[in-house]
């Protein structure tokens, strides 16, 4: 049994390691910020990833298929807050300097965490049909093994990405980092104005 375990480990590297918003998000606060607040961004990412995997391998994507005013609620909100959350890191000033980071509350982490993580409608719907497609080739006893390798590939692929870039984040100078906030953030804004797209596109299907 422990060959699903694996399997579900291997597929949720696949899964979640590919550059993307939360990639991106995580990356830049280990880059910027002290280590505690890139492993708080970490751990509340984490969180939210194995919430939305669970639920695409349960069945969320297809709920957001049948009911289509619940994607485009979705898409419609995210698309603002994930092109905010670009906006906010192209403007960002790093003072390396003074080594002093702006902190955020808890709050406003978990919104930040939570709409580059959910609310983006095309990753649930993909998420459902890659994980949701294995729950249905697996035996029913193998399917929580299987989703719990998912899981634990969430859990170390956003710790070991925030263990690296913060070891190495006192080699960055002032302009690496600036760097990599607009690069960062024009990705963002990216997949923000695709959202958007998508939206205005379900309009006139």
């Amino acid at each position: 049994m422990i060959k699903y375990l694996i399997q579900g480990f291997m597929l949720g590297l696949a899964y979640v390691a590919p550059i993307g918003m939360q990639n991106l998000y995580v990356i830049n606060t280990a880059a910027t910020q002290k280590k505690v607040n890139a492993y708080r961004v970490a751990f509340i990412t984490i969180f939210f990833d194995i919430s939305l995997a669970l639920s695409c391998f349960f069945g969320m994507g297809a709920l957001m298929e049948k009911f289509t005013i619940l994607k485009m609620i979705v898409m419609l909100i995210g698309a603002f807050l994930v092109i905010y959350i670009g906006i906010q890191l192209i403007r960002s000033n790093p003072d390396i300097n003074s080594n002093i980071t702006i902190e955020k509350s808890v709050l406003k982490v978990v919104v930040s965490c939570f709409s580059i993580t959910w609310l983006n409608p095309q990753a649930i719907i993909d998420g459902s049909l890659l994980l949701g497609g294995f729950r249905e080739s697996l035996p029913h006893a193998a399917a929580i093994l299987f989703i719990g390798g998912v899981c634990l590939a969430s859990f170390s692929w956003f710790t070991i990405v925030t263990t690296v870039v913060s070891a190495l984040r006192q080699k960055f100078n002032r302009n690496i980092i600036k760097i990599i906030n607009v690069v960062c953030g024009v990705v963002i804004i990216y997949y923000g104005l695709k959202l958007a797209y998508s939206f205005v596109k379900l309009q006139f299907v």
